[in-house]
């Protein structure tokens, strides 16, 4: 499948929209531009939710020091600890 699609002046270029609509392509999607020999290479791209997946850390190490039965006081203790040292 071939379409011609023309640059405008802002150097912005049109995905046609049977494209967008077989790719599952929305608006304000990212994409990595890559040069190779002759043109551009254009690969969407997902960044990470990094407070997601920080939340999900957070939760993940309070569940398994509630199954370990770690306290407060033990992390206090492990801090004093570690500054001995």
């Amino acid at each position: 499948m071939v379409e011609i699609v023309k640059m405008s002046a802002k150097g912005q270029l049109v995905v046609p929209k049977e494209y967008r609509k077989k790719l599952g392509l929305k608006p304000s999607e990212l994409f990595a531009a890559v040069m190779v020999k002759d043109g551009i290479f254009f690969k969407k791209i997902k960044l990470p939710d990094i407070e997601k997946e920080f939340r999900e850390l957070v939760d993940a190490t309070e569940k398994e020091f509630k199954r370990k039965k770690i306290t407060k006081r033990d992390i206090k203790e492990a801090v004093r600890w570690a500054r001995q040292k």
